[in-house]
C-alpha cells in the first residue's frame, strides 16, 4: 500500500513538473525560437565575408541584405582573403558564409554548397563572354580570330584555376596547362599554328589583356596570355585593375581584350556604361553563377534561414 503511494506521489510530482515547463512555454518557446535564430547568426559571427568593394557579387549582396532582411555585416577584402577565411573556417569545423561564384578552384578543393535565393537577388545563371576593342579585327585579325574562338568547359576552367592555386604562380601555371591541353587549344587557334610549338621570343605586336583579380579572372586570361605569346608570337601586356576600370579602359582603347566579362547580372551595369564602344564576342563559358557560399556541413539551405 506505501509503495502504490509512493509511486503515485513521483506521478504526481512528474506531472506536475512536466506541467510548469509547458506552463512556461508560451514565453519560453518564443524565446527558445529567437535564440535559436541568434544562435545561427551566432555561428556565422553576424559576417558575410566579400571580396573587393564594387565587385558586381557584392553590389548584389548588398540588395541580398536588404531584401532578405538580414543583420549581418558584409566584410569588405579580395578574392584571396576571402578564400584564406572559408580555409581556416573549414579547418576548425567553424561556420562561414561568403561570397562565392562558379567555376572556382574552392569548389574543387572544398566540399561547398551555394545558399538557396528564392527571391533571385543574385540572378540566374551567367555567361563569362570575351569583350574586345573596337578596331580589333582590323588591327590585329589573328588575335580577334583567337579570342573569338576561346571556349573552355567546367572542368577545363578548374583544372586551371586548380593548378594556379597549387603551382602560386599564374603564368607558370598557365604554360602547364597549356601543354596539357594542346587538342583544345588547337580548336582555338587560327590556321598554322601549333598548341605542341612554341616561339623562343615573342616579336609581334603587343597586346593588352585586361583582367580583375578572380581566381577564374586570372586563369582565362594568363591562360590566353600564354597561348598568345608562346605560340602566336605576339608580346602580351597584363593589367589587373578593377570592374569599373576594365570596361572603361576596353572601350578607351587602353586594352585589346577582356576574357571575365560575367553577363548579363554581375557585369551588366559596366556593360551598359560602355554601350557600344566594345565587342562582345559572345560566351567562353557557361553556366556561371554567384551567390553565398557555405561548407556542406552547415545546417542551412537558404538565404532566409540566415533569420531562421
Amino acid at each position: 500500500m506505501f509503495k502504490n503511494k509512493k509511486l503515485i506521489l513521483m506521478a504526481t510530482l512528474l506531472v506536475f513538473a512536466m506541467f510548469s515547463v509547458v506552463g512556461c512555454g508560451g514565453d519560453t518557446g518564443e524565446e527558445t525560437g529567437d535564440q535559436a535564430a541568434q544562435s545561427v547568426k551566432d555561428k556565422f559571427d553576424g559576417k558575410i565575408i566579400g571580396i573587393d568593394p564594387g565587385a558586381g557579387i557584392m553590389k548584389a549582396t548588398d540588395t541580398t541584405i536588404e531584401e532578405y532582411g538580414l543583420d549581418y555585416e558584409l566584410v569588405e577584402g579580395s578574392g584571396a582573403t576571402m578564400t584564406a577565411t572559408l580555409k581556416q573556417a573549414i579547418d576548425n569545423n567553424e561556420w562561414v558564409v561568403v561570397t562565392g561564384w562558379a567555376p572556382h578552384w574552392m569548389f574543387a578543393r572544398y566540399d561547398l554548397k551555394f545558399l538557396e535565393d528564392p527571391k533571385g537577388t543574385y540572378g540566374e545563371a551567367e555567361t563569362i563572354n570575351t569583350i574586345v576593342r573596337l578596331g580589333l579585327k582590323e588591327d590585329l585579325p589573328e588575335v580577334y580570330e583567337v579570342c573569338a574562338n576561346f571556349a573552355w568547359d567546367s572542368g577545363q576552367i578548374g583544372s586551371a584555376m586548380g593548378i594556379a592555386e597549387d603551382v602560386g604562380d599564374d603564368v607558370l601555371a598557365a604554360r602547364q596547362w597549356v601543354e596539357k591541353n594542346t587538342d583544345l587549344v588547337n580548336s582555338w587557334l587560327p590556321e598554322g599554328y601549333d598548341a605542341a610549338v612554341t616561339v623562343d621570343s615573342p616579336t609581334k605586336e603587343t597586346v593588352t589583356l585586361l583582367y580583375v583579380e578572380w581566381a577564374c579572372a586570372r586563369a582565362e586570361t594568363h591562360v590566353m596570355a600564354d597561348v598568345l605569346q608562346n605560340i602566336m608570337g605576339y608580346q602580351v601586356e597584363l593589367l589587373p585593375v578593377s570592374a569599373a576600370a576594365m570596361y572603361e579602359g576596353l572601350a578607351n582603347g587602353e586594352g585589346d581584350a577582356i576574357f571575365t566579362a560575367w553577363l548579363p547580372f554581375t557585369h551588366g551595369d559596366y556593360m551598359e556604361q560602355v554601350g557600344d564602344r566594345v565587342e562582345d564576342l559572345g560566351p567562353s563559358y557557361e553556366d556561371a553563377k554567384i551567390g553565398l557560399v557555405v561548407p556542406a556541413y552547415v545546417e542551412i539551405n537558404s538565404i532566409e534561414e540566415l533569420n531562421n
